[in-house]
């Protein structure tokens, strides 16, 4: 069954692996029949400071509107980006706090504990670079880069399940290993359960 895909590249550069990675399962979801968008938030005029918080509201900039209204669309959403300094790029962080906004993404309730999930019947794939061997970013660190936008925002706004491909260590990798987690992207694109 043929699916509305929105693949955003949270990596600020689209000549890096992310991009390549985002590029892979782009490719693949639409030779397999999905219906494919894509959001490079390099290339996306924002200011990604949220700066009164939730005091006050911020006007959105024309591409984040359009960005609200691809998420809105789509069913299934991908997220490619890197591990800096054990987690997300502030781009992307800024990306998420500037579109991911109470009555858009959730909905605080009086009286309850949580709020109500306004992305529900979205399921979400993580592809996620990284210099950190994936085993040790997992046992030893215990994935904060992940958790932090599977669990507390996505799953948080009611997308489930996540799931995760994890690449790495990216520095000093081979030419070989790149291209097997080429096709990695590409199989989780062209399988998209």
């Amino acid at each position: 069954m043929s699916k509305r895909i929105l693949v955003i590249l949270g990596h600020p550069s689209s000549d890096s692996f992310c991009a390549a990675l985002a590029d892979a399962y782009a490719e693949a979801a639409r030779h397999a029949g999905h219906e494919v968008r894509e959001l490079r938030l390099g290339q996306l005029d924002f200011d990604p400071i949220l700066h009164q918080g939730y005091r006050q509201v911020q006007p959105l900039e024309a591409d984040l509107v359009a960005a609200q209204e691809a998420i809105s669309r789509a069913e299934h959403l991908v997220f490619a980006y890197p591990i800096w300094w054990g987690g997300a790029p502030a781009l992307l962080k800024g990306f998420l706090d500037r579109t991911f906004l109470p009555g858009y993404a959730f909905k605080y309730r009086p009286g309850k504990a949580f709020p109500a999930q306004l992305l529900k019947g979205r399921t979400a794939q993580l592809l996620v670079t990284m210099d950190t061997p994936p085993w040790y970013y997992r046992w030893i660190y215990r994935m904060p880069g992940i958790h932090q936008l599977r669990k507390t925002t996505l799953e948080f706004c009611g997308i489930k399940p996540v799931k995760v491909a994890s690449f790495g260590p990216i520095l000093d990798s081979t030419e070989q290993q790149r291209a097997r987690w080429l096709a990695q992207a590409r199989t989780l694109g062209s399988r998209l359960d």
